[in-house]
């Protein structure tokens, strides 16, 4: 069941990937592994390039060709397959509106989590991205694959969508600090059940969240 808060819809399609519907405009962040083809997106939203996050045959069960894309630029070769629709290749800090809808990207990458000796999994010069959307009087953060970086510290959004699996993200240990530290009234935990994590992860990171934070398990869309 998906997630409603002030006219806003929250589905967890599993794994990374999120369907936020809108004053009747319909958002995917990193379709995945999807179980059907809807081919209703209004924006798909990529948070870099890594193929559990940006997977050319989940965008295609989504998009049509009026769907707009935003990505960071690693993600440009892949998406600019997909002709004629529309791309906003981003760096963080960027802003675009797409359809009255404001989309700001932010800064996502590992600060302790390697890959071999000194080098991390998401670089953070790589400027791969998480997003904040704007919707109405609720602002929603995506944190892509993130460790808990000081630069979204001072977001405060409505609702936070978190990893929480470790091994390339925040552990949930560290998601719950990102709690403290980010200080949304929501938080959904993501990025387990699929490649790493488990919903125990998800449950402890609901048990130890600060008690002003509501965190809500959701269950992936089938």
């Amino acid at each position: 069941m998906p997630f409603e808060y002030k006219g806003v819809s929250i589905t967890w399609l599993g794994h990374d990937a999120f369907k936020i519907k809108y004053a009747n405009k319909i958002i995917y962040i990193d379709p995945y592994n999807l179980k059907k083809s809807e081919k209703d997106a209004d924006t798909v939203l990529i948070t870099h390039n890594h193929f559990d996050h940006l997977s050319p045959d989940d965008i295609k069960k989504v998009a049509t060709d009026k769907t707009v894309f935003v990505a960071p630029h690693e993600c440009k070769n892949e998406l600019d397959k997909f002709k004629p629709n529309k791309k906003y290749y981003v760096n963080p800090g960027d802003e675009v509106e797409i359809n009255g809808i404001k989309v700001k990207a932010v800064r996502a990458y590992n600060i302790n989590k390697f890959r071999s000796p000194g080098q991390v999994f998401h670089p953070k010069e790589d400027n791969k991205v998480g997003y904040v959307l704007y919707l109405g009087e609720v602002s929603i953060y995506h944190a892509g694959d993130s460790d808990n970086i000081p630069e979204v510290k001072d977001l405060k959004p409505t609702i936070a969508l978190l990893p929480v699996s470790g091994t390339y993200v925040m552990t949930k240990e560290e998601a719950v600090q990102a709690l403290k530290d980010i200080k949304p009234k929501i938080a959904i935990p993501m990025h387990y059940g699929t490649i790493v994590g488990s919903e125990a992860d998800a449950i402890y990171f609901k048990n130890n969240a600060p008690s002003e934070v509501e965190v809500y398990v959701l269950k992936p869309y089938e």
